[in-house]
């Protein structure tokens, strides 16, 4: 009897020798971005993200550069932390180019080139002001860049006499597009005209560039006054090839130069650029291809002068699909099929023609984002690097996409994470809730420090992240469908969600709470006063919390009525104070955490405050924490543990 007692506790040691994921396994976590093919297929160069540790001096994760082969046997580092260095590209000799500031070579971020056979970086541009962003010509001839204006030297003695005053909008310094001659190091405009360009691309006969730009400034114009435009190599005048309502996103430029694909928006008030469309060069006139498609497409790549590769956000899923842009089905939709649909989640992908392979950045509930290889067409796709082995050491909840059905009828999706060790019966639920409103809850790696899934469901939480309507990855309908409603049927979506998860017996009614960041610090703070008597605890993390203030503080005014809400503030003034949290103050008895970065410039600080002050006098407990330098997020590795600790305790003393 004796020897099966300690067998069994062997087996049962054996099954939970794993143990539970910490706040400083969270901010320990490595990820990789920004992966590209060398022109043959053979390599790929990535940038690996590198938290700072706790000796570090308080910033932002390094980034490092590094190479692998395809087949992941060979993996080399080419700049390592604490320096910086990010957008990787290949140089026309197979070396390796990159962003960096270096102060012991330029006071400025500049472009430097560091040999594929080892050795030391190299100084490429000396750019006055900087490089923002850069693309190599087709041709290895040319480098195009974006740089900021510079103050002039009246505005910096003025300055440095201390008359250093700010008149807002008065000061317009330009993001302009520059150009770079590889053989004589010359660097020179590539037109006059003042427009701030920003996302562009080469032809493929190395040309012309296509940029997106606008002269207009500030966030608003950032996002809903762009145009596309076209200027000849290495200089020209910019011409605007067409309107376009709304938002902009991607581009891609056919192999034959002939056919410019770009992903957009339907109208301007549509919440994202999530709609492929194709237009000739030659005669621009852009034609939708992807009407009423029910995902959110986020990339696109030319397959070949007919075909283009599409990555998309399907529901909490993610896709490769290829569109035949020649051809239409009998209904007449573009012949459109699946190239791949992965149990993992895509976060960017890049197709080699020459290998013809697949190079994808994805993740899993397992894992942060990781390079995958395959071919087009096949499911087979193999994981390359493995930057968190620690993970293993770790023991993870299970998660599934759920759905549920909403008050008229629509179908609601939502990302479920169970308790750690769960076993059946009813528990205690938190609800972490995407911002956007457009933003999406995907079925993947949901682990970061403001939104800390495995963290909560290891101390016993079920936790619940709803794609309520006006999220995305349903399409254009789905992400409009709160129009001239915020607050409204949406917040109902989430209510409903609580409910299914009550009916089925997984969560126990009186145990609820909830937490989000911008948007979902807003749903948050709704939760707190509106709904109050659902909700034991509430995190608002850089909330709206008084529709009306928060439009004359935030840098989107105009894209939060006119896109999201679809509606001005002051042509319906009652609805939005009606949809303000504070105007239920006097409903409120939830205690609430309120969270707020003081460099934050779209949801100002004062939003959390007046929250605070309203709860402080009614008696409502509640806590205002405010991280200096942080702007709508956190950045910081002191921060990121505080928050994890305060968020944690914060549910485990009022839901639990």
């Amino acid at each position: 009897m004796k020897k099966y007692l300690i067998l069994s506790i062997m087996i049962i040691s054996a099954l939970f020798a794993e143990r539970p994921i910490t706040a400083e396994d969270i901010v320990n976590i490595k990820s990789i971005s920004q992966a590209e093919f060398n022109s043959d297929g053979s390599l790929i160069v990535y940038a690996k993200l590198i938290p700072r540790g706790k000796n570090d001096k308080a910033g932002s994760s390094y980034r490092e550069i590094w190479v692998s082969s395809v087949n992941g046997r060979e993996q080399k580092r080419f700049t390592s932390a604490p320096t910086n260095n990010w957008s990787p590209q290949w140089t026309p000799t197979g070396d390796i180019s990159f962003l960096s500031r270096k102060k012991d070579f330029d006071k400025n971020t500049q472009i430097y080139v560091i040999p594929i056979d080892g050795g030391e970086a190299s100084l490429l541009t000396s750019h006055e002001s900087g490089v923002v962003s850069y693309k190599w010509s087709p041709d290895g001839k040319w480098i195009a860049f974006t740089s900021r204006d510079l103050r002039g030297k009246k505005r910096k003695d003025e300055i440095s006499e201390g008359y250093d005053m700010i008149v807002m909008g008065k000061e317009k310094l330009f993001t302009r597009l520059w150009i770079y001659n590889v053989n004589t190091g010359n660097t020179e405009l590539m037109f006059k005209k003042n427009i701030n360009s920003y996302d562009f691309e080469w032809t493929p006969n190395s040309k012309h560039v296509i940029f997106q730009g606008t002269d207009k400034f500030g966030s608003d114009a950032n996002y809903l006054d762009r145009s596309i435009y076209q200027v000849r190599a290495p200089s020209g005048t910019p011409r605007k090839l067409f309107d376009t309502p709304g938002k902009l996103s991607k581009m891609a430029i056919s192999p034959d130069a002939s056919r410019l694909a770009f992903l957009g928006a339907v109208s301007e008030n549509d919440p994202i650029a999530q709609s492929i469309f194709i237009s000739p060069l030659k005669s621009p006139s852009p034609i939708l291809l992807t009407d009423d498609f029910e995902e959110s497409f986020m990339d696109i790549q030319w397959l070949n002068n007919k075909e283009i590769v599409a990555h998309s956000q399907r529901g909490t899923k993610t896709a490769l699909s290829i569109i035949n842009t020649d051809k239409k089905s009998d209904q007449g939709k573009y012949i459109y099929k699946d190239a791949l649909f992965p149990k993992e989640i895509i976060q960017s992908f890049s197709y080699n023609v020459t290998s013809e392979r697949l190079c994808l950045i994805m993740n899993s509930n397992l894992h942060p984002n990781e390079i995958y290889i395959g071919k087009l067409g096949s499911k087979k796709i193999k994981q390359i690097t493995f930057s968190n082995p620690q993970l293993n050491d770790l023991s993870f909840a299970d998660q599934k996409t759920i759905s549920w059905q909403a008050s008229d009828g629509k179908r609601i999706e939502g990302v479920l994470t169970y308790p750690l060790r769960y076993r059946k019966g009813k528990y205690p639920l938190v609800l972490q809730i995407h911002g956007g409103p457009e933003g999406v809850s995907l079925d993947g790696w949901s682990t970061r420090p403001t939104y800390p899934v495995q963290l909560l469901a290891a101390n016993g939480f079920v936790v619940l992240e709803p794609n309520y309507r006006g999220s995305g990855g349903r399409g254009v309908s789905f992400s409009k469908a709160d129009h001239d409603d915020l607050g409204g049927t949406e917040f109902q979506d989430v209510l409903m969600g609580i409910d299914y998860l009550v009916d089925i017996g997984l969560v126990d009614p009186e145990k609820v709470g909830t937490g989000g960041w911008s948007y979902g610090g807003y749903f948050s703070a709704l939760a707190a006063t509106m709904h109050s008597e659902k909700f034991k605890a509430s995190m608002v993390g850089a909330g709206l919390t008084n529709m009306i203030s928060f439009m004359g503080t935030t840098d989107i005014p105009r894209e939060m009525s006119v896109v999201h809400w679809n509606q001005w503030w002051f042509d319906n003034m009652n609805l939005h104070w009606e949809r303000s949290p504070l105007s239920h103050i006097n409903n409120a008895k939830t205690p609430t955490l309120i969270i707020h970065g003081m460099k934050d410039e779209r949801v100002h600080p004062e939003q959390g405050m007046e929250l605070w002050q309203a709860l402080k006098i009614k008696g409502v407990e509640t806590e205002f924490v405010l991280y200096p330098r942080e702007p709508h997020g956190l950045i910081e590795r002191a921060h990121k543990l505080d928050y994890m600790e305060r968020l944690v305790n914060w549910y485990i003393e009022y839901v639990k």
